[in-house]
């Protein structure tokens, strides 16, 4: 809608996340890093792997991609759908990039699965973040008028699904079903208080402007 230089090269699409893996892999290609790359990737089929889990796991971050969320949810299906005693070497890799994407993803959201206090913190720095946006024109909606539902929606449709799946492939041993624990209780938490919260966010904006 803007016509960044940066969305019509990546073809409006996993933006952000396609213009990190460049800069980047440009500046771990560079002379400066050849020793720490040789030492990550020794050989050329290394290089080669490296990469593509580095892509894999950074446009995991784009969760406003459906296409790109259902295939991963597809793959994820796929590898968990077979014990690791009848797996391939290649289907054990594949596996693990898969279960990297989804720990990637957990660190961008991380903050809705720690305490609730936390949550708080970086709900309203976001919240604040996208009310910027919209009143420089840059946003459709005020999300004053959507926060409340929308986190529902988000802790549903997402992160518990997100929490379940790190609990169930046990990759964070006990932990995993702490992260998932405290999903679920900022979730309900938010149900009875998060109405409250917009307005207060609300007004706070309102009385510095």
């Amino acid at each position: 809608q803007e016509e960044s230089k940066l969305a019509i090269k990546y073809g409006n699409r996993s933006v952000a996340e396609q213009h990190s893996v460049n800069v980047a892999w440009n500046l771990l290609m560079s002379e400066e890093y050849k020793t720490l790359r040789s030492t990550i990737c020794p050989t050329k089929k290394d290089l080669k792997r490296f990469r593509q889990l580095v892509v894999n796991v950074t446009l995991a971050t784009d969760i406003m991609d459906k296409e790109l969320k259902e295939l991963r949810n597809q793959r994820w299906e796929q590898a968990f759908a077979t014990t690791t005693a009848g797996m391939s070497r290649k289907d054990m890799h594949r596996k693990a990039t898969i279960v990297m994407e989804h720990l990637i993803q957990a660190s961008d959201v991380a903050h809705t699965m720690q305490h609730w206090h936390v949550y708080r913190k970086w709900n309203e720095r976001l919240f604040e973040e996208l009310t910027n946006a919209y009143e420089a024109g840059r946003l459709g909606a005020d999300p004053s008028t959507f926060w409340y539902k929308g986190e529902l929606g988000f802790f549903d449709h997402y992160i518990i699904p997100l929490a379940k799946k790190l609990s169930d492939c046990g990759v964070f041993g006990v932990s995993s079903d702490e992260y998932l624990n405290y999903a679920m209780k900022n979730r309900e938490e938010w149900m009875l208080k998060g109405e409250a919260i917009v307005s207060e966010m609300t007004e706070k904006r309102r009385l510095r402007s």
